[in-house]
């Protein structure tokens, strides 16, 4: 069976040494796009501790470096550009919300990562796809306090 014919999206070419981190990533997301979900969803969980949310700006030029150096992220896998692109935004401490999720009628199933509120350089709409997967940052809440500043509870000692 062929697939139908398509044109690829626009690229930019890096310079040398620009490619090293995109292409890890690249090969690191390689593995990861082939985990169940449940599983993927677990790992990416566990990669985004620690890490700022993302800004759009950061996304993108994460997404645009992924892109640029594999032809499979930029024709084929979504899930592998996906992926690769949220693990390069971890590379710099941040990390965008990935998303995976289906449309129907007709059923087509996508992944993507949004920031700021927004799809990242998809040719979609925001809406058009229904996730089922996400995961989002970490929200940076109010530091945990002290041990010694906690309320104690009956009965128990230190």
């Amino acid at each position: 069976m062929t697939s139908p014919p398509c044109a690829l999206p626009p690229r930019i070419r890096l310079p040398l040494h620009q490619r090293v981190l995109p292409l890890i990533a690249v090969a690191i997301a390689w593995p990861l796009a082939k985990l169940p979900p449940g599983r993927l969803r677990a790992v990416l969980e566990l990669l985004r501790r620690g890490a700022r949310p993302g800004t759009a700006a950061q996304a993108s030029a994460a997404r645009t470096a992924v892109i640029a150096v594999s032809l499979n992220c930029a024709v084929h896998s979504c899930v592998q550009r996906s992926v690769a692109a949220a693990v390069l935004c971890r590379f710099k401490a941040v990390w965008p919300t990935w998303r995976a999720g289906v449309r129907t009628p007709p059923f087509t199933a996508h992944a993507w990562i949004e920031a700021d509120g927004r799809v990242i350089d998809e040719p979609y709409p925001d809406g058009y796809y229904r996730p089922l997967l996400t995961v989002a940052p970490v929200p940076t809440g109010p530091a945990r306090r002290p041990a010694e500043d906690r309320p104690r509870t009956p009965g128990r000692t230190t």
